[in-house]
């Protein structure tokens, strides 16, 4: 036994004295470093075309948007500049701003209070409802500002537009004094008018909005668009096609484009009207126009209330909730003119 171990022992002696005598020392050589020529930046040059950020009694602003517009991109500042302020170190502007940069207000959403105007004012300020902006109906030349624009309002709840959900956080909320509706006799819904005046105050306040913010048109809806299980506001008496016409705001569709679309229409709920295929195709146009529905090819609740909030905006001659060929022409027409992106 310990003469099989000596051999052991020895053999491994052996090769690892050979290994060591097989090895090369290997000399240590640094690399030459190379270096690539490279074009001198001035940052002074980067910077020289851009507006200085203002000074006013100590708040800072930037009023000049340098970036791409037709990229949705803007550097512009309506509010003052707000910076962070970390113990021990001063934040600088040097290279302020960047270009990549955007608005946080997508969308403009327009309500109605349901309340005269005392009532309207005291719950949009003291309780856990809000809205950027308040029309009142007093016939005079005020628009009540009760958010600033820079902050979320509580105006929209529960909603969704397209991709978007939880539109308090990308919008601006626009509160009409208007006392909604009442239901008859039959349970039908009449609905109260908006005066002029008021029209007319929304109108300017909205272009103002959707000018500033590069608002797209498929971006400013009502309440009933971006909640249609639970909302009715503005209601299908709010003059949609008027803040199209005359003052470029919002979205409606071609009449050309409907009345080639209306004969097919027609047929269609004539022959097709209840087979769950149809159903299907009129939810999927609704929820690829913008609707937050679940196609599931039966006339339920949901997609009823959801063709109501259409009419309300599109067909306010007929809002009983139930497709008829004009509706879905315009809904068809609509998707036509406006498509997802």
């Amino acid at each position: 036994m310990r003469k099989t171990l000596y051999i052991i022992g020895l053999s491994t002696l052996v090769f690892s004295c050979t290994s060591q005598k097989n090895v090369k020392k290997s000399t240590y050589k640094p690399r030459t470093a190379v270096t690539q020529p490279k074009t001198a930046v001035n940052s002074q040059n980067l910077e020289k075309n851009k507006p200085e950020v203002a000074t006013e009694h100590g708040v800072e602003f930037f009023r000049t948007n340098i970036a791409d517009i037709t990229k949705n991109d803007n550097t512009t500042s309506y509010g003052s500049i707000v910076s962070a302020k970390p113990a021990g170190y001063k934040v600088v502007k040097t290279h302020f701003p960047a270009i990549a940069q955007n608005f946080r207000q997508k969308y403009l959403i327009l309500h109605y209070t349901v309340l005269p105007d005392d009532k309207s004012i005291e719950v949009l300020t003291k309780q856990s409802v809000s809205a950027h902006y308040l029309v009142n109906n007093l016939g005079d030349n005020e628009i009540y500002q009760l958010v600033d624009e820079n902050k979320r309002s509580y105006h929209a709840g529960v909603s969704a537009w397209r991709t978007d959900k939880n539109l308090n956080d990308t919008s601006i909320g626009i509160e009409i004094v208007n006392l909604g509706y009442k239901a008859d006799a039959t349970g039908a819904k009449i609905f109260e008018p908006f005066s002029d005046d008021q029209i007319k105050k929304v109108a300017a306040l909205a272009k103002d909005i959707v000018t500033r913010y590069n608002i797209p048109a498929t971006n400013v809806l009502a309440h009933s668009d971006i909640a249609p299980t639970r909302k009715q506001d503005p209601g299908p008496l709010f003059p949609w096609k008027k803040l199209y016409d005359e003052y470029q705001i919002g979205m409606w569709y071609d009449e050309m484009a409907k009345q080639n679309l209306l004969l097919v229409a027609q047929t269609d709920i004539e022959t097709k009207y209840n087979e769950p295929s149809f159903v299907f195709l009129v939810q999927t146009a609704l929820q690829k126009f913008g609707y937050d529905l679940l196609p599931n090819g039966k006339w339920d609740d949901v997609t009823k209330k959801t063709i109501e909030a259409l009419q309300y905006h599109f067909r306010p001659q007929n809002y009983s909730g139930v497709l008829d060929a004009e509706t879905w022409a315009i809904l068809q027409s609509l998707n036509q003119k406006y498509p997802t992106k």
